[in-house]
């Protein structure tokens, strides 16, 4: 691990009562944007047993998401990836998490839609992503605040429309984001 990161969270979101705080790690592959985009995912999905990077023990998911939530029956309900994401994971995640909600956060637009057009070229299903495309001023700005001890207050986020507010590291973010569907 290269670097670790800790939030400290405040939230007015009567919706999404956010634990005290969370730690999260970059990993020698990862870059800064990656942590930023697991940041805001884990803020955006938040919701009761959200857990980050768990190791699923599982032959039939080989794979260890960025944000997942289990079931009572530890299958996943909720899968979420975080900036780069092959085509094949996602080609095997619609088959081995059939019950899943998927979900791909993507810093920006551009990258969003580049994401789409691979996917339609290499025929994954329909019907079972759905894409977070957040604004790169945002995302590149969060960046550069980023430190080792941060402080997150969250006022709160909404899909229709798509909206996220919140203070980090002493500055306000007020942002829109566009949420797309394969």
């Amino acid at each position: 691990m290269s670097a670790k990161y800790n939030f400290y969270f405040k939230s007015e979101d009567r919706q999404r009562p956010l634990p005290d705080k969370l730690i999260l790690g970059q990993n020698d592959s990862e870059t800064v944007t990656h942590v930023a985009l697991k940041l805001l995912a884990y803020l955006l999905f938040y919701r009761e047993r959200l857990q980050v990077e768990l190791n699923l023990h599982s032959d039939q998911v080989p794979f260890t998401p960025d944000l997942v939530q289990l079931d009572y029956e530890l299958r996943p309900k909720l899968w979420v990836e975080c900036g780069e994401c092959s085509l094949n994971k996602l080609n095997k995640l619609a088959v081995k998490v059939p019950e899943a909600e998927i979900w791909i956060v993507k810093a920006s637009v551009a990258d969003a839609e580049h994401l789409l057009r691979a996917m339609a070229k290499d025929e994954l299903r329909q019907n079972r992503y759905q894409i977070v495309a957040l604004e790169q001023a945002m995302v590149d700005e969060l960046c550069g605040l980023l430190q080792s001890r941060n402080e997150v207050f969250w006022v709160g986020a909404a899909f229709d429309p798509a909206n996220l507010q919140f203070d980090f590291n002493g500055l306000w973010f007020d942002s829109s984001f566009q949420v797309m569907r394969f």
